[in-house]
């Protein structure tokens, strides 16, 4: 679907076990932009690179994030593994010649999720959270809603991790209790 050089770029740069994951979630996201009728080049492609800056090394994470003007707030400090979303929109920027910013901001967000998400950003975040080999507590439910009910998927798949995220002594991202938020506000409205 992408030129080659993506491609083997992103196996090299992540490895094969997540340029595999990133495949599985680009499929879902097509699925979701059929589904919702929204553009499936754009879920394609956010779904292909939402994982390029997903490396394991922090001390390059945390360079790589300095050197591209990224400011961290003491929630990304402290769980570097935040860090890939807004890193990986930098890096879809000006490695991958990435220029769509709705694409960028989906890449940028697929973690933590954010207040009043566009349609793309929602799905590329539950995409990730639902792709096929996901296998913990709560999946089915939530893989099955996301094609029923897009917005109470998200809000189940973000307090399935907010449980998980404090069960294991975690930081929460506000972002992501920002987001939550807002779209069960959003439901009580309707």
């Amino acid at each position: 679907m992408f030129e080659d050089w993506i491609h083997e770029k992103l196996k090299r740069e992540i490895g094969i076990v997540r340029y595999n994951h990133s495949i599985r979630v680009m499929e879902t996201s097509i699925r979701l932009a059929k589904y919702y009728n929204t553009n499936e080049r754009k879920a394609a492609l956010a779904g292909l690179l939402h994982d390029c800056a997903k490396f394991n090394d922090k001390r390059k994470l945390l360079k790589m994030a300095d050197n591209s003007g990224i400011i961290l707030d003491n929630i990304m400090k402290n769980d570097i593994q935040l860090i890939h979303g807004p890193l990986g929109a930098e890096i879809a920027k000006t490695q991958y010649n990435i220029e769509d910013e709705e694409v960028l901001l989906a890449i940028q967000y697929h973690t933590t999720g954010k207040e009043n998400m566009s349609l793309l950003e929602k799905i590329i975040f539950i995409a990730d959270y639902i792709e096929p080999n996901r296998k913990f507590k709560g999946v089915k439910e939530v893989r099955k809603l996301a094609f029923e009910d897009l917005e109470e998927s998200l809000v189940q798949a973000m307090d399935n991790t907010i449980k998980f995220i404090i069960n294991s002594g975690g930081l929460i991202h506000l972002d992501t209790v920002k987001a939550r938020n807002y779209l069960k506000i959003e439901k009580s409205l309707e």
